[in-house]
């Protein structure tokens, strides 16, 4: 066989072979092609591309595709602008649901002025690294470390902390999207409602004496908040106040009066967490001695 001749059959079968693969690839797209809507490009746009979960979904762009599907409500996203997420809705042609503000609040208010420290860390400035070490040497082992661990997670500048080394939110920046609450190795962080005003400012495990040792705003589950409150409102379970939230609308400011550590506060608009007249009052500014 020539040169020529098998140079010209190489030629023949690569290019039966190229169209016959091309014909495959055709028939495959064919069989296996998925639609998908271009609207989830356009709804991703107007997303914020935080992919903080704080809608439920695990990124914006599964958040975009249940929008076209038309599962979930724009305002599911409490990240995005409100001009963007009524865009979203007035492009797929739907309403944005009101919902209600949620914030970021912390079961603690035992900073180095009322929390007594059985030990001194000393390691990588973190809450969970500290916490892993016989529970950061706090004596109240349920209580924030003040590492600053949720301050570091907030994309928003929604938490400072304070001299007294615990986080404060700044309700205006929070948007809920959750990165403080899974970043506090005490599970501390909370999302609520901004109308909730009555509050439980502790996590205590102990029983009430112990727990006033440890710190002198803690909980010590002594009932009186609860005798006080609308019937149902607050229950005292394993020494600590329990607040039924589904009960809110029943919320006063007479179940905090008679606490006598300030562990349940009437979180105010204006002044802040507000103590009943009977709690202790505190005037050290001072960190505690440090074992």
């Amino acid at each position: 066989m020539s040169p020529l001749i098998g140079i010209a059959a190489a030629g023949i079968f690569m290019t039966s072979l190229g169209v016959a693969l091309a014909v495959l690839l055709a028939i495959a797209n064919r069989k296996l092609y998925v639609f998908e809507d271009p609207r989830i490009d356009q709804v991703e746009e107007m997303l914020p591309r935080a992919n903080c979960g704080a809608c439920g979904s695990p990124g914006c762009r599964p958040f975009a595709e249940s929008l076209v599907e038309g599962t979930v409500d724009p305002g599911l996203c409490t990240v995005n602008a409100t001009e963007m997420t009524q865009g979203i809705a007035d492009f797929l042609g739907v309403e944005v649901l009101q919902r209600e503000k949620r914030v970021a609040r912390l079961a603690c208010a035992g900073g180095t002025h009322v929390a007594y420290y059985r030990a001194k860390y000393q390691g990588l400035e973190s809450c969970r690294a500290a916490d892993v070490v016989s529970g950061g040497g706090k004596g109240c082992t349920w209580g924030c470390l003040g590492l600053a661990d949720c301050e570091r997670a907030c994309e928003f500048d929604a938490i400072n902390m304070d001299p007294h080394g615990l986080p404060v939110v700044v309700e205006e920046n929070c948007v809920a999207c959750n990165g403080c609450v899974e970043a506090c190795p005490k599970d501390l962080f909370s999302l609520q409602p901004l109308s909730q005003k009555l509050w439980v400012a502790c996590k205590n495990l102990v029983e009430g004496d112990e727990a006033e040792a440890l710190c002198e705003v803690a909980c010590t589950g002594c009932g009186r908040c609860a005798a006080d409150a609308p019937e149902g409102l607050i229950t005292i379970q394993h020494n600590l106040a329990i607040i039924d939230h589904t009960k809110i609308g029943l919320a006063s400011r007479v179940a905090i009066e008679r606490c006598p550590t300030g562990a349940i506060v009437w979180l105010d608009e204006d002044h802040g967490a507000v103590k009943g007249v009977e709690a202790r009052k505190i005037v050290r500014m001072e960190p505690l001695p440090r074992g």
